[in-house]
């Protein structure tokens, strides 16, 4: 079996590898940039997104992990972060599906509707209709609150965010536990270890702790 990680050097990304490092599978990480303390038996492949995905051939693969995406600050506008968080995750499932890829797990956000007035919660949601319409056997899509962890760039509100999520937590009851913060760990764990075997699955704050340790 092959698994292959886009958006390897981001929060989740870098913590997937680590969950399926550990896994009887070959894994390969795609990357933007070179990855640091690699886990010996992941292999990585330096790509360009944009000429990769018009010119190069996708790696045969069973199961392709979308944790790619990127914020409106960092990528300069609105238009370019469509373009990594929408764009560029559905023409790697596309590509990953020509390959043989019969699995995607895509990392999504809670609140993710193609119909919603705000712009990074619409983008979202577009990204998982589109995945879905593509005819990959298993379509699990992950959609987490603020993820606990420290990333190699700093996001200021992000980081306030968790230093108030453990007060804010205890008080998300009911339908609102979704809304919890979650440990990006765990949140590997669970991407790392399905409990599905066909069709379009969700899962949720509830659903992040079946693998925790």
């Amino acid at each position: 079996m092959i698994s292959i990680v886009v958006g390897s050097t981001g929060l989740v990304g870098k913590n997937l590898l680590l969950e399926l490092s550990g896994k009887k599978t070959n894994v390969i990480a795609l990357t933007r940039r070179p990855i640091c303390d690699l886990p010996k038996n992941i292999k990585s492949i330096e790509i360009d997104f944009d000429s990769f995905l018009k010119d190069e051939i996708f790696p045969a693969c069973d199961h392709i992990y979308i944790c790619l995406g990127t914020t409106i600050k960092k990528a300069g506008s609105q238009k370019e972060f469509k373009k990594v968080d929408l764009d560029y995750c559905v023409a790697i499932a596309k590509k990953a599906r020509k390959a043989g890829a019969t699995k995607v797990s895509l990392v999504s956000s809670v609140g993710a509707n193609p119909s919603s007035n705000n712009f990074y919660l619409k983008t979202k949601g577009e990204v998982e209709e589109a995945i879905k319409k593509i005819d990959f056997t298993v379509v699990n899509i992950y959609r987490p609150s603020l993820l606990i962890g420290s990333r190699q760039d700093s996001r200021f509100l992000e980081g306030i965010g968790q230093n108030f999520s453990n007060l804010i937590n205890p008080f998300l009851l009911g339908s609102l536990k979704k809304y919890r913060s979650i440990k990006v760990q765990t949140l590997a764990a669970c991407i790392a270890n399905p409990k599905t075997s066909s069709g379009v699955s969700y899962f949720y704050f509830k659903d992040f702790f079946d693998n925790e340790s």
